[in-house]
């Protein structure tokens, strides 16, 4: 097998997670980024042509046996984008002869979730956003019925640095002030990825040759109540120096006032419709990437923690 992988989306969280890792595993990495100034990690190579050219793309990633579809837009623009862009990194996937690699989330389960979260769980998604990954996933299968491999690795919500995420633009954002806000119920669990983890389990899938042509794996990473993420990051950032002397003070998000400015503000209304996520108890069974894998990485959460806090990453493009 080539070891070479075209990544699409290398700026945003698990593209550039993904660059880092495949490199360090050895792989010749081929990034596509749209912006311009991007840095690319050391030793990768540039890929210029447009995203809705799969002919051009191809034939600048000729030799690849890997395209990883991480590109991203935001909420708004995820009807009229979404969709388009995974069947446009499939059409670059099949003129190379490659296995496509989606990075997938829980949007495609409603509330109540089935619980375990195994590989197989019923689809059934109340929302719009939901609706479009499972036409995402949809499409991978149906590519995969004509010979194109495709393998979707589905995990929980990105531990991001910086002021980026969930973790760096709502939980953490005032850390520095001695302050934490959760988004949700305190005693609901939530699924949550360490990405160089994650990216580490994407080189291993990748470098299998005995999987199925469409194969779906759940990365079950962190699974924390709120209750215990506010904890855990209140010691992180005490280890720190962070957040002074005094008891932190815990605040909850205002979904209300969220829903009322989504009635002008696009994206304030596209945050609201995935609320749910942070009341419903949800986490991903990993027994059948761990029967393939063996042991799966799992970084220490105070590490993971102490890392997101004091490292600042870019918000990407």
């Amino acid at each position: 097998m080539s070891k070479q992988v075209l990544i699409l989306g290398s700026q945003g969280h698990f593209g550039a997670a993904a660059a880092a890792a495949f490199s360090q595993a050895g792989w010749r990495v081929l990034c596509h980024a749209r912006r311009p100034d991007a840095v690319l990690p050391a030793g990768a190579r540039r890929v210029e042509a447009p995203l809705n050219d799969a002919d051009a793309l191809a034939r600048q990633a000729d030799g690849s046996a890997l395209v990883i579809h991480a590109v991203n837009v935001p909420y708004p623009r995820w009807a009229r984008e979404a969709l388009p862009l995974a069947q446009q990194a499939t059409a670059v996937a099949g003129r190379l002869g490659a296995t496509l690699m989606l990075p997938g989330n829980v949007y495609n389960y409603s509330a109540p979730m089935p619980s375990p979260l195994v590989e197989a769980a019923v689809q059934a998604p109340h929302t719009a956003k939901g609706a479009i990954r499972v036409a995402i996933e949809q499409h991978l299968q149906e590519r995969s019925q004509v010979g194109q491999r495709c393998i979707v690795l589905r995990a929980g919500d990105f531990f991001v640095g910086g002021t980026s995420g969930w973790l760096g633009q709502a939980i953490a954002k005032s850390v520095e002030e001695g302050k934490l806000v959760y988004p949700g119920r305190l005693d609901a669990p939530h699924a949550w990825a360490h990405l160089p983890d994650l990216a580490r389990v994407a080189v291993a899938l990748a470098e299998r040759s005995d999987l199925p042509t469409f194969a779906r794996f759940h990365f079950a990473g962190h699974t924390l109540t709120g209750q215990q993420l506010l904890d855990a990051t209140e010691q992180a950032a005490r280890s720190l120096g962070l957040g002074g002397a005094a008891p932190f003070k815990r605040g909850s998000m205002p979904w209300g006032l969220i829903r009322t400015l989504g009635l002008v503000v696009p994206m304030y209304r596209e945050l609201a419709e995935m609320a749910y996520l942070w009341d419903t108890p949800h986490a991903l069974d990993d027994r059948a990437l761990k029967r393939l894998l063996g042991d799966v990485p799992q970084t220490p959460l105070a590490t993971v923690l102490q890392n997101c806090l004091r490292r600042p990453v870019p918000v990407p493009a």
